[in-house]
């Protein structure tokens, strides 16, 4: 035998033994009878045997064709075991924990909570989806994840949420920035009219920013580099490019060896929440609650 019989043709053979009749068995499968009976020949000539007396009256399985058929009911049934377990398999590892986060929580806090999650049970499967707090909202509002985090200034409308952690935004430039050589704060004013490199929108980062503008009555003009990461715009600011309002987490060991330098605005902090979203319904169980207790104790707490 040059290869194995297709599954398809074993299929068939099985109706046919099932129906009574090749044209039935090809009703069932939806092909025609031509069709079924050229796949059939097929499947004979692949084994070397006889499969069916065909006379004007209909088609019967041989001796040869009954034995045949009951391997390939075996087979078949084996597939079917093969596909259904790994299915199952992949409901359970899928279902245990998904999440969403934006992306400073995503690369500067949550491994250390999932961590911790882990350690207390190893055989916890976590989905992670790393994307902007915008969209981190639609996957919650949408049921695709059962809990998200996000940078947003403000509560989510349509959502369940809550406070887990506390961020702010520092102004930073690359050391000889003309702004790191003042005594004093730098106005705001002149902060939201100098372009900045800054996140896309839709961040909560870029978010954050604008709204502590707003609150001064300024309007920033538009950016000088728009890029898709947290890490990105704090790589294009060591880089000198130019500066930027970023989160402290991602930059506090850049201030800390003095590769950027932190630059204050007069009279403005940008302070936010990071917050845990859900659907609306009902709260977090199993994994998730779990998650969500976790993210809320402080850093270090056991």
């Amino acid at each position: 035998m040059a290869q194995p019989p297709d599954l398809e043709s074993l299929q068939l053979l099985v109706h046919v033994a099932d129906q009574g009749s090749l044209t039935a068995a090809a009703a069932e499968l939806g092909i025609s009878q031509p069709s079924a009976s050229k796949r059939l020949s097929r499947l004979e000539r692949r084994l070397g045997l006889r499969l069916l007396d065909r006379t004007r009256r209909g088609s019967a399985l041989t001796a040869d064709g009954t034995l045949v058929t009951g391997w390939a009911r075996r087979v078949l049934d084996d597939l079917t075991a093969l596909t259904d377990g790994a299915a199952a398999l992949h409901r359970a590892r899928t279902a245990q924990l998904s999440v969403a986060a934006s992306l400073t929580v995503a690369e500067y806090l949550l491994p250390a909570w999932i961590g911790d999650l882990r350690r207390a049970d190893p055989g916890l499967h976590v989905g992670l989806q790393v994307t902007n707090s915008s969209r981190v909202c639609e996957l919650a509002r949408h049921g695709e994840i059962d809990l998200g985090f996000i940078e947003s200034p403000g509560r989510p409308s349509g959502l369940r949420s809550r406070a887990v952690a506390g961020d702010r935004l520092v102004l930073v430039a690359p050391p000889g920035h003309r702004w790191t050589r003042r005594r004093r704060p730098v106005d705001p004013a002149e902060v939201a009219a100098t372009p900045l490199i800054t996140r896309e929108a839709g961040s909560g980062t870029r978010q954050a920013a604008a709204q502590a503008f707003a609150a001064h009555g300024l309007e920033p003009v538009p950016p000088l580099l728009e890029l898709g990461s947290s890490t990105a715009v704090r790589n294009a600011v060591v880089a000198g490019a130019g500066p930027a309002l970023i989160s402290e987490l991602v930059v506090a060991a850049d201030l800390a060896a003095g590769t950027l330098t932190g630059i204050e605005i007069a009279g403005m902090t940008v302070e936010r929440s990071l917050r845990a979203v859900w659907r609306t319904g009902a709260d977090p169980t199993g994994p998730a609650a779990a998650l969500l207790a976790r993210a809320r104790r402080p850093a270090g707490e056991a």
